[in-house]
């Protein structure tokens, strides 16, 4: 799309290059800025230039920078890539399911990035579901030169927001070698065969026992449901169906989301127990 507004673009080389002026904002892959008029934008603050690597792996866990593209995290997953995941890593199984429920092709996955799809905090973002899933955190680079810490499911504040003030930039998410070792499923359904996803369910088994549910894209902003176990199927769709923040759309009402979420999550719940006895000890 032509954005006619758009006078200035600045590539962004450190940290004091990110104050932007009066009508910038921050460029990343771009997918969605160039996919629709953006009024009042009158420059662009490229992130790409920061020279960031995209992804960094120690006995943490997985630190994955804002601009790294959803093509490379993919291929990362997959073990395309020089730098290699601990063998142990199970849940690394999550990212190609994650991507393929953004239904995007293969350009957009070479230029959309991590952080790009988390900012826009769509309820069917596909790297919301992904990170949200497996506990990620947000570090974000605030306006005023501090830096804070924050879970990505308490990033997202609703469909299509997020907790970032003006001038205030993703760093990176990082994804916790604890969550990366655990078991974990993704289900998802749409009313279209290749329609966006009307819901996402995820399910994970930690080695202690514990379960963690995450309900995306049939909610406003993500839902994290955390038991000491596996519970039982009424335990899980009550919890399920409860959950705040089921909305209506053309791709779906409140009540089939609601009601397809807690299917998704039995299933989920089925796939956890029947892989019990591949559980990693505690």
């Amino acid at each position: 799309m032509d954005l006619t507004t758009v006078t200035g673009f600045r590539a962004a080389r450190t940290r004091d290059d990110l104050a932007l002026a009066p009508g910038e904002r921050f460029l990343a892959g771009g997918t969605w800025l160039m996919s629709e008029p953006q009024p009042g934008t009158t420059g662009f603050v490229d992130l790409t230039t920061m020279g960031w690597p995209e992804l960094e792996v120690d006995g943490a866990g997985l630190r994955i920078a804002a601009t790294c593209t959803i093509a490379r995290l993919v291929a990362f997953a997959a073990g395309r890539l020089d730098l290699r995941a601990p063998v142990d890593w199970a849940t690394l199984d999550l990212v190609p399911a994650a991507a393929n429920a953004l239904l995007a092709s293969f350009k957009i996955w070479n230029t959309a990035t991590v952080g790009g799809n988390l900012c826009r905090a769509f309820a069917a973002g596909a790297m919301v579901s992904l990170c949200v899933a497996l506990d990620g955190i947000a570090v974000i680079w605030r306006a005023d030169g501090t830096q804070t810490r924050m879970p990505v499911a308490e990033l997202v504040v609703d469909d299509g927001a997020t907790c970032l003030g003006p001038g205030d930039v993703l760093r990176a998410i990082e994804l916790p070698a604890a969550a990366l070792r655990s078991r974990a499923v993704l289900h998802k359904i749409a009313l279209a065969e290749l329609g966006r996803s009307g819901a996402v369910v995820t399910g994970r088994l930690d080695a202690d026992g514990s379960s963690t549910f995450t309900i995306t894209a049939s909610v406003r902003r993500p839902v994290v449901l955390r038991f000491d176990g596996i519970p039982s199927d009424a335990a899980l769709v009550t919890a399920v169906e409860s959950a705040p923040g089921y909305y209506s759309d053309p791709l779906g009402a409140a009540d089939w989301r609601r009601g397809v979420s807690g299917v998704l999550a039995r299933r989920a719940a089925d796939d956890l127990r029947r892989g019990l006895d591949r559980m990693p000890s505690a």
